[in-house]
């Protein structure tokens, strides 16, 4: 009886994959659901697995494409591969009725009923259709309680912690690192009597060790033993270690990211010595080569995060789908130093938090956009929307990348009440706290380069937007002030907008009222 495989289905979007390697060769005979090729999409990497015991016949080979439902490989004869094994171990062990005894114990299993619960990648957002596996919190084979924490997802957006629908044992099913889509299964919770199929192999080994003894070959731990996982396999590959060589330590022997890793961290200095003592003969007649080899030349590799391949995305959308250009001027920052320096204490005893810069900016764009609406407006389609209020979005630098949150009509708020939104979006933005709604929107962005030491910069759009602010740091310069040269603190703003919403004359004047309003904050209070 010969069972075809073909490619299964592996998401909505995938239409084809790549088959990057087979595990089993052509004639190795295979068990059921024994990992036999490893395929690979644009998204993750899959594992194949045998449908049922036999001779596996390839028919793909490595670096094919392959459409979804296209045949891969056959596997002949059925569940026939399994029965041989047992009939020599009978022959030459007549002693085996003893062995009969075993299935006396089997039942024992099935009357243990055990339920199987699927945990699947649960909606995260309206826009956010995949998420990333960045962390397992629990390991495979755990005994978990319901509503633990079992895994981390992360988004373009966000990071999740995705939790267990019920008490029982933890299988996991996609890998750290791996791409999934919404409703993807990430892993199952073995539920009921999870402990009374592992008692049952121990109450009968005694028993089958005489058959071990005469049949070894039979003894070999399962087909994952020195089989690496995708992630091990391109760390093993990309740093030229021969799986053979690493010791597995995941479920079944497997070779794990980890033992590759180290695999791989082990490896290196036994690739130095040759390098050293090879060039020696050569370097009389090649001598620039020795000097170039000298010290470590190490590499690393790490996978781009979901969200810094959406930022990736987005920017290049912008370049492309924007006619961006971008605006200066400059900006004496002393009358509002001035100011923080007479009412900082003060104003952070009345409102427990400090003044500090963003209040100020965020304040003289909302009055700015009043008079210059179309900087704060966006384009949908074939319309141009306007709003008559202003979410101004603040570009804070977290530690998985730039996250912008929203401060929503900010138009209506005092210096304190931004200050204190500054903090709070800024404090969660750090702990990776930040949710979906305080990263949706916005009318404008602020940005601020100079907190890094950035004197001048062009930023881009944070589209849909139209337009985004830059500031930069405060440098003591000499310039002129009624026709006497005299040292201030001053700060070069940069407007990048878009020209297909905004014309020279509203970007430039923008900017221009920006800067009044900075350099006269008592207008900023008076609304004038």
């Amino acid at each position: 009886m010969s069972l075809e495989i073909k490619v299964p289905p592996v998401g909505e979007s995938i239409t084809e994959v790549t088959l990057s390697r087979w595990i089993k060769k052509d004639g190795d005979a295979v068990e059921m659901d024994e990992v036999i090729a490893e395929l690979e999409s644009d998204k993750a990497t899959f594992e194949l697995t045998a449908e049922q015991a036999g001779t596996l016949k390839t028919i793909a080979n490595e670096g094919d494409v392959l459409a979804i439902g296209a045949p891969v490989a056959s596997i002949e004869g059925g569940g026939g591969a399994a029965a041989p094994a047992p009939a020599p171990v009978a022959e030459s062990a007549p002693a085996a009725a003893p062995v009969a005894e075993a299935p006396a114990t089997a039942p024992a299993a099935p009357a243990a009923a055990t339920g199987s619960i699927e945990i699947k990648v649960p909606p995260v957002g309206e826009s956010i259709t995949e998420v990333t596996l960045s962390r397992w919190i629990k390991k495979d084979g755990d005994e978990v309680a319901m509503d633990e924490a079992i895994a981390e997802l992360e988004s373009d957006k966000a990071t999740f912690e995705l939790t267990a629908e019920s008490a029982g044992v933890l299988k996991t099913i996609a890998k750290e690192g791996d791409t999934l889509e919404i409703g993807a299964v990430v892993c199952s919770i073995t539920t009921g009597g999870a402990s009374a199929p592992a008692a049952a192999p121990q109450a009968t080994a005694p028993a089958a060790q005489p058959v071990q003894a005469n049949a070894a070959p039979a003894g070999p731990a399962s087909y994952a033993a020195g089989t690496p996982s995708p992630a091990a396999a391109k760390i093993l590959a990309e740093k030229g270690v021969d799986p053979q060589s690493v010791t597995g330590n995941g479920v079944g022997g497997r070779i794990t990211k980890e033992d590759a890793v180290n695999a791989q961290a082990g490896a290196k200095p036994a690739a130095a010595p040759v390098p050293a003592s090879t060039p020696a003969p050569v370097a009389s007649k090649a001598p620039a080569a020795a000097p170039a080899v000298t010290g470590a030349r190490n590499e690393r590799r790490e996978k781009m995060t979901s969200l810094r391949k959406t930022i990736a995305k987005r920017l290049v959308a912008v370049k492309n789908e924007t006619a961006m250009l971008t605006t200066f001027n400059e900006v004496d920052m002393a009358p509002i130093m001035e100011l923080r320096g007479k009412y900082k204490d003060k104003f952070k005893e009345k409102h427990g938090v400090g003044l500090g810069f963003m209040s100020f900016f965020t304040k003289a764009v909302c009055e700015a956009l009043k008079e210059w609406p179309a900087v704060g407006a966006r384009i949908e389609g074939d319309e141009i929307v306007y709003s008559d209020f202003v979410d101004v979005s603040i570009a804070v630098s977290a530690p998985r990348g730039l996250v912008v949150p929203v401060i929503r009509n900010a138009d209506k708020m005092g210096l304190a009440d931004i200050e204190k939104a500054v903090v709070a979006l800024a404090g969660k933005a750090r702990e990776n706290k930040l949710t979906i709604e305080e990263m949706t929107g916005g009318s404008f962005t602020i940005t601020n380069g100079g907190v890094f030491g950035s004197m001048l910069s062009t930023p881009i759009i944070n589209s849909p937007q139209s337009a985004i602010l830059g500031m930069h740091n405060i440098i003591e310069r000499p310039v002129a002030v009624n026709g006497q040269v005299v040292i201030r603190p001053m700060m070069y703003l940069a407007l990048s907008y878009d020209h297909r919403v905004i014309d020279g004359r509203e970007s430039v004047s923008f900017l221009v009222r920006v800067k009044q309003l900075l350099e006269d904050p008592a207008r900023l209070l008076l609304g004038v």
